[in-house]
């Protein structure tokens, strides 16, 4: 990159931003046909491969920037990653109409409890943050295990409570459509219908390669122009390459919204948001070394700031807001102010 001028790293940039975009939208659409056509319900692997497909970008600069010691970056794409992509619940709130909130027409409580799983694996996180480097175990921090295992069995208690409930919930006036992306649309037919299995197999490993390779796009184009313009690393990584990789997540939510399933809306974002933390373990095995430990005030800022904004819509799906303000729940409204002091707040706190 230090052979080309900014304005074609920019160029790059877009480009990789708008791959993501692209690959994103045709991940989404093959692990739904996929989900569907395997059976595999609501068991891990349908999860499992969900979050995969979700956190690609994620992933991809993950893995570029703990192989070139970018720990920063890497560290502030993770984190402020989920601060980022809870955003993307305000789009979906603007394209579920201005009649009701998208919180009031989720209808469900299971996002709560995926909402719960966000904050105790981003709470690894802060905790993490705090641990001496030589705790670490063949260079891998113990908190990066931990997140990994309180993910899997976050994801294993919401199943069981998912297929037999304790409890029964009435919200009139609710609209959740689909739960999972893995349920028939009553009138939408599932994507690729008329196309063999195999070849949507094939369809999502080539979104799969398009993704890794837009991502270390990103990553290294990203890091470049961090570089030139004298931007903190984690500062860029949390804010505009934490909303390139979220472009899917946008195309995705506005898309299920637009099809009646506002709990698969909320329930994906919050997935997404729970698992991308677990890739702290693959950035310690790629490092060779805690990346935990050197996240440093500005990652434990965006940590706090997901958890407050995840606790911002958690509220909302309990309370139901009834009224929209310009298109936008209180919910919604209250999440772009939080939203707004923790990017300033970033700007003044001490590095």
């Amino acid at each position: 990159m230090s052979g080309l001028t900014t304005p074609w790293i920019v160029v790059l940039f877009a480009a990789a931003a708008v791959a993501t975009w692209l690959c994103g939208v045709v991940l989404s659409r093959t692990t739904d046909a996929l989900d569907a056509r395997l059976g595999w319900g609501d068991e891990m692997g349908g999860i499992l491969l969900l979050a995969v497909a979700g956190s690609l970008p994620e992933l991809a600069i993950t893995v570029s920037a703990a192989s070139q010691g970018n720990l920063d970056l890497a560290a502030g794409n993770l984190i402020g990653g989920i601060a980022v992509q809870t955003m993307v619940l305000v789009v979906c709130d603007v394209a579920a109409g201005r009649e009701r909130p998208l919180t009031f027409l989720v209808g469900a409580l299971t996002p709560v409890l995926e909402g719960m799983l966000v904050v105790l694996v981003v709470s690894g996180v802060l905790m993490g943050a705090l641990l001496n480097p030589s705790t670490a175990i063949g260079g891998v921090s113990p908190a990066s295990i931990a997140i990994v295992v309180v993910w899997a069995v976050g994801v294993y208690v919401i199943n069981r409570v998912r297929k037999d409930p304790r409890w029964s919930v009435s919200m009139p006036g609710s609209q959740p459509g689909r739960r999972h992306r893995r349920e028939k649309h009553p009138r939408q037919p599932h994507p690729f219908a008329r196309v063999s299995t195999l070849r949507v197999a094939g369809i999502f490993a080539a979104a799969c390669a398009g993704t890794l390779i837009a991502g270390v796009g990103l990553e290294v184009s990203g890091n470049a122009l961090a570089d030139r313009a004298g931007i903190n690393g984690v500062i860029f990584g949390a804010t505009v390459l934490a909303a390139a990789t979220a472009l899917p997540e946008i195309s995705s939510g506005i898309a299920a919204v637009r099809l009646g399933d506002n709990a698969l809306a909320i329930g994906d974002i919050f997935g997404g948001n729970a698992f991308q933390v677990c890739l702290f373990l693959v950035a310690d095995l790629i490092a060779g070394a805690p990346v935990l430990p050197t996240a440093g005030r500005l990652n434990s800022w965006l940590a706090s700031l997901a958890v407050a904004l995840t606790a911002v819509y958690v509220i909302g799906v309990v309370g139901r807001p009834y009224r929209c303000i310009g298109r936008l729940g209180p919910d919604s409204i209250l999440a772009l102010a939080v939203f707004a002091l923790g990017v300033a707040g970033m700007f003044v706190l001490p590095h």
